[in-house]
């Protein structure tokens, strides 16, 4: 598989204070990825891998097809957005990962996910 520059990820992180439990070691994050097209070709988000890793250096990894049971079609231009959540054991963490797409033409490419940070507020400076 190839990487391909013409997709443009961007993230937005959010702590759900409602569902952590900071005494249990439950930190809940939600995501919201917008993923936006900026080729000349249509691509099909196929499957994900994310690779989420904790202030103890331990790493969960998750695979599986699509989104949010989706698999978007994103034409040229256009984006795509939706909302998922993680949880980790400590109040920071990291996560970062990537999308198998395929262009209406058939190629398949993996599109990156920049590295983002998870983390309770007032935890980082």
């Amino acid at each position: 598989m190839t990487k391909k520059p013409n997709i443009e990820i961007d993230t937005r992180i959010d702590y759900l204070e409602s569902e952590s439990q900071p005494g249990a070691e439950r930190y809940v994050f939600a995501y919201t990825i917008t993923i936006r097209n900026r080729g000349q070709e249509a691509a099909r988000l196929l499957a994900r891998h994310w690779i989420i890793t904790d202030a103890r250096g331990r790493v969960q990894e998750v695979r599986g097809k699509g989104v949010v049971g989706e698999t978007p079609h994103i034409a040229p231009g256009q984006a795509f957005r939706y909302t998922s959540a993680a949880m980790i054991d400590t109040p920071v963490g990291m996560m970062r990962g990537e999308y198998q797409m395929r262009t209406d033409s058939g190629e398949l490419f993996e599109a990156e996910i920049p590295p983002f940070t998870l983390a309770m507020p007032r935890t980082l400076h």
